[in-house]
């Protein structure tokens, strides 16, 4: 029997990235020197600290962004809609940098890649983050997401992570992809800082050498994680602790677009946690928001509201 919840009485403060998304659908491959002619043409609030936000807000949990936007038009844009999603957007800064873009090339399968103008998001935290009480008011939970997002954040993510339990917060982070290659070096000296790592099956793989996810969950959990999260697309996730590990199966949908279905499903599992849920519980929300975000065009346009992600992920239970 799912035990009593109870009401979301503090948030969670989410840095990463904030960026516009250009999303292109449907692309089967790219001719150069020709025209290739699609459906849609579509923007939508990018980022993985955009989008963890916005689904955190979505779903019912206050959320509170520390991120960098341009003065310009996309700017304007992203925190407007933020804004009117709910997120406390008073530490979103401006800078004359413009505001960093991803195209995204959607195939009819789901499947995307990306081309990515980091803009703004290089200028980011050129020192590590403080947390003053302005800032962690109302706040339980640190959330970093994707600190190889952040150029500047590669250097502070250990220390910041530190500073953020110093403050009582309690943290998470998920890994996101490294471009550069610098996996655990930029990693490993935060694990220890780190309540709750989430990674996709490809990143725990480039974190540790390890070609299977359970391997590479134990390795990471040695590290210093004390709860490891893989998400694992259309099987669900795999959850791991030091005492115990359970899987928790996929909510079957039609797959229209997977960007932004980590940061939905990070928003899920979290947002269940503010509410006093287990991690059984947590997973099985998890898989609700990554479906709810993969069953429409764009990171957070098919997300639901905090009851029907309930009612979709108790349609999943095994």
């Amino acid at each position: 029997m799912e035990r009593r919840r109870r009401s979301v009485s503090s948030g969670v403060l989410v840095c990463g990235n904030a960026v516009m998304d250009l999303l292109v659908r449907p692309v089967e491959s790219i001719r150069w020197d020709a025209t290739t002619w699609v459906e849609s043409i579509e923007r939508s609030i990018g980022g993985n600290g955009a989008n963890t936000a916005y689904a955190l807000a979505r779903l019912g949990t206050p959320a509170r962004l520390m991120s960098l936007v341009g003065v310009d038009e996309f700017g304007s844009q992203v925190a407007e809609i933020l804004a009117e999603a709910g997120v406390d957007t008073a530490w979103v800064a401006r800078c004359a940098a413009p505001t960093g873009v991803t195209v995204a090339l959607v195939r009819p399968d789901g499947a995307r890649a990306f081309l990515h103008r980091p803009g703004s998001s290089g200028e980011a935290f050129p020192e590590a983050p403080v947390f003053p009480p302005e800032l962690t008011a109302g706040m339980s939970r640190f959330h970093l997401a994707n600190p190889y997002a952040l150029p500047n954040m590669r250097r502070h993510a250990a220390v910041t992570r530190e500073r953020a339990r110093a403050a009582g917060l309690a943290t998470s982070v998920d890994a996101g992809w490294d471009a550069k290659g610098e996996w655990m070096q930029v990693m490993a000296p935060a694990l220890p800082h780190t309540g709750i790592l989430f990674v996709n099956e490809e990143e725990s793989r480039m974190l540790t050498g390890r070609p299977e996810y359970r391997a590479a969950a134990a390795d990471l959990l040695c590290a210093g994680a004390q709860i490891v999260v893989v998400k694992l697309g259309c099987r669900g996730c795999a959850v791991f602790t030091r005492e115990s590990d359970f899987h928790s199966p996929a909510v079957r949908v039609e797959v229209v677009d997977t960007t932004g279905a980590g940061d939905c499903f990070a928003a899920g599992f979290l947002s269940a946690l503010q509410r006093g849920a287990s991690l059984e519980e947590a997973a099985r929300e998890a898989n609700a928001a990554g479906a709810a975000s993969v069953s429409a065009l764009g990171a957070v346009s098919g997300l639901r509201d905090f009851e029907e992600i309930r009612r979709l992920a108790a349609s999943q239970k095994a």
